[in-house]
């Protein structure tokens, strides 16, 4: 993303100001600021939520034992066999 240098900001700001009014700007800047600063902390929160990674965590244990099932081949379905 390239940088914006001062002619630029100064020629947004104008675009800006005619699109919205100088009375809208402070407000809409404001509430851009409150935005920012809400997004900031649910994010600082969400990072709080995380458990942290345990080093010796073991996987956990399966409690029952899945069944096995024969894989059906083509070869078994043409005979009409089924395993």
């Amino acid at each position: 993303m390239p940088n914006l240098g001062g002619w630029e900001i100064v020629i947004l700001v104008g675009v800006l100001l005619l699109l919205f009014g100088a009375k809208r700007l402070p407000t809409m800047a404001r509430s851009v600021g409150q935005s920012a600063r809400i997004f900031k902390g649910e994010m600082r929160g969400l990072r709080e939520d995380t458990p942290a990674p345990t080093v010796n965590a073991q996987p956990p244990t399966p409690t029952a034992a899945l069944p096995v099932v024969a894989a059906e081949t083509d070869a078994d379905r043409a005979k009409g066999q089924v395993a």
